[in-house]
């Protein structure tokens, strides 16, 4: 990654295999958009002062080629590079404005969709049955499970997915703040996710969460009796305006839905598991508990 030199100011020279994570995904039109954009306007700022791409790249520390290539459209520029860029080419602050849409290109199309609708929801419930919600892991708790996954990640790839899930964690910044209300099995607690530290520290994320005024944590414990959420994962998104999107792995092909039927019925079944699972006050004893035995 690039790193900045914080008594100099400068960016350290840091080369593109150093850097995962920040390729163009090829099948996001926006995403291809934004960033020919930056660096179009990149070039042509650069071109304006007069200056070589060489002694471009000497002075914010990057190689030529990775000027080229950003400048082509062909790499993601990280955020410390439009700073410096913007200072080293007298833009302004042009180039440095360009900075949240290019970071957030890194970002999956179908993970930034799900942020965006996040962003705007005034309610968010999620039933999660085999995993802790996306919303309350912690980085190296979300590092390890997709790495579990198959087939594997490259490493860029899972840099990529990792920094786009702890992104949402924005949600909780939010003002005014929405209503979280998540569910999810005693099993996943139980599930050795990572090392010893790893769990520690994610347990200790879910009981701080559990603690914010805004937020409902419950835990389906083993002993329960069957319930709704036993056929997958189950999320309700309602907004400002009175509409909604639902989904879930065990209902209508696990499409998202809008229509009010068939938000009802996933209502009925999230309302139903909310109901059979713990309390909030005993499920985060027990998450005390499974800290205190790890």
């Amino acid at each position: 990654m690039v790193v900045v030199d914080s008594d100099a100011g400068r960016v350290s020279g840091i080369g593109e295999a150093d850097e995962p994570g920040w390729e163009v995904d090829p099948d996001d039109e926006w995403g291809l958009a934004v960033v020919a954009t930056v660096g179009r306007q990149l070039r042509l700022r650069r071109e304006a002062v007069g200056m070589r791409a060489a002694d471009f790249a000497t002075a914010v520390g990057y190689g030529e080629d990775m000027i080229y290539k950003i400048e082509a459209g062909k790499r993601i520029p990280r955020p410390e590079f439009l700073d410096r860029a913007d200072e080293v080419l007298r833009a302004g602050g042009l180039l440095a404005a360009m900075k949240e849409d290019a970071s957030k290109v890194r970002y999956p199309k179908k993970v930034r969709d799900l942020a965006a609708m996040e962003a705007r929801a005034v309610e968010i419930g999620v039933y999660e049955t085999s995993n802790i919600p996306g919303l309350l892991q912690t980085p190296e708790h979300a590092r390890a499970l997709l790495r579990s996954w198959q087939p594997a990640y490259s490493p860029e790839d899972l840099e990529r997915r990792v920094a786009a899930r702890i992104a949402r964690r924005g949600i909780y910044e939010r003002s005014p703040a929405p209503a979280l209300s998540f569910v999810l099995e005693e099993a996943t607690l139980r599930r050795r996710v990572g090392g010893t530290m790893v769990r520690r520290e994610q347990f200790e994320r879910l009981l701080e969460v559990g603690q914010f005024h805004n937020v409902s944590l419950q835990v389906m414990p083993m002993e329960s009796a069957a319930h709704p959420g036993m056929s997958g994962r189950i999320e309700l998104l309602k907004f400002e305006d009175g509409t909604a999107v639902g989904r879930s792995d065990g209902a209508f092909n696990g499409r998202p839905v809008t229509d009010l039927r068939q938000l009802r019925i996933l209502e009925l079944r999230y309302g139903t598991i909310r109901a059979q699972a713990l309390p909030p006050g005993e499920s985060l004893a027990l998450v005390e508990q499974v800290l205190g035995e790890t």
